[in-house]
């Protein structure tokens, strides 16, 4: 147990001695601090708005502060390094603080909350949550809150690209809270990836000749060009190999040294007609009969009574 109580207690040592900074340099814009414990001592990084006001003439106030630090807070051999702020737009403390000034010079809390949150946006900041809550319009207490763009409030995301601050203003209904949170402008999501597109595929081109270096292999390439000239003129159309001719039905006979191929069946020309067959004597028609007709039987006459 006696190591846990040794942590709890240097971290309620590191939040006092925060408040007690914040209090002392309100003027400059308070904008963090980190406290780092080093072999030659205790380092503390104060980042502000206006460092010059944390300075002072010649160096006074930063040495007052850090006598203080040493004796009410026991740190051993302070050394206070003092940082300014390259955008206080995209500080969430420095924000806050500012908004509290607003609301205690009487500006309206919705008019405050929306004009703090398009100056974070105008900045560059991926996103920004402006949270105000207290007695703010009656009796009772009620939360209003102003957001705009990406906002992340879990995982491994909200830890490494979301900035926190927190202020207060106080007011004669009572004290009203102020947070702000604001998404670095620089922070890379999981799911944001990047697409790279293939390399164009070159057209291939013929390899071009090489050029002659020097005077001596251009002569050589001339000398070369004549005489392909001269061959090609004194060629014959004799020395052009003939062409085989195809053997025709007319042709006379093979030699006799050469084996006669067997010939294919070539298929009749279309002009020649093939022999119909003649048609068949027909036997010839004989009349048709009448059927024969039995006679009429003798009506048997009368008896004479």
């Amino acid at each position: 147990m006696a190591s846990e109580r040794k942590f709890i207690a240097e971290k309620v040592r590191r939040v006092l001695l925060k408040e007690f900074v914040q209090a002392r340099v309100t003027r400059a814009g308070f904008g963090g601090l980190d406290v780092q414990r080093t072999p030659m001592g205790t380092r503390v990084t104060l980042i502000t708005e206006r460092p010059g006001l944390v300075i002072g003439r010649r160096g006074e106030a930063i040495k007052s502060l850090t006598k203080a630090i040493e004796d009410d807070f026991k740190f051993n051999n302070p050394q206070i390094e003092v940082q300014e702020v390259e955008n206080p737009n995209l500080n969430a403390q420095i924000m806050a603080e500012k908004l509290a000034n607003a609301l205690e010079r009487g500006w309206h809390f919705r008019r405050a909350g929306h004009s703090t949150v398009r100056r974070i946006m105008e900045s560059g900041a991926k996103g920004c949550q402006v949270v105000i809550s207290g007695k703010l319009t009656g009796q009772r207490h009620r939360t209003e809150k102003f957001k705009d763009g990406h906002i992340k409030y879990c995982g491994q995301a909200k830890l490494d690209f979301m900035q926190n601050g927190f202020a207060t203003a106080k007011l004669k209904p009572g004290v009203i809270g102020i947070t702000v949170r604001i998404m670095d402008p620089m922070a890379r999501l999981p799911d944001e990836i990047d697409i790279i597109p293939p390399k164009p595929v070159e057209a291939s081109a013929a390899p071009a000749a090489p050029a002659p270096e020097t005077k001596e292999d251009e002569k050589k390439v001339d000398e070369a060009v004549q005489e392909l000239k001269k061959t090609a003129e004194g060629a014959k159309p004799e020395d052009k190999p003939k062409k085989r001719a195809k053997k025709k039905e007319g042709d006379a006979p093979a030699a006799e040294g050469e084996e006669k191929k067997p010939r294919k069946r070539k298929k009749k020309d279309e002009g020649e007609a093939k022999p119909e067959p003649a048609p068949e004597p027909r036997p010839a028609e004989t009349p048709l009969e009448p059927p024969a007709v039995a006679p009429p039987e003798p009506k048997p006459e009368p008896k004479e009574g």
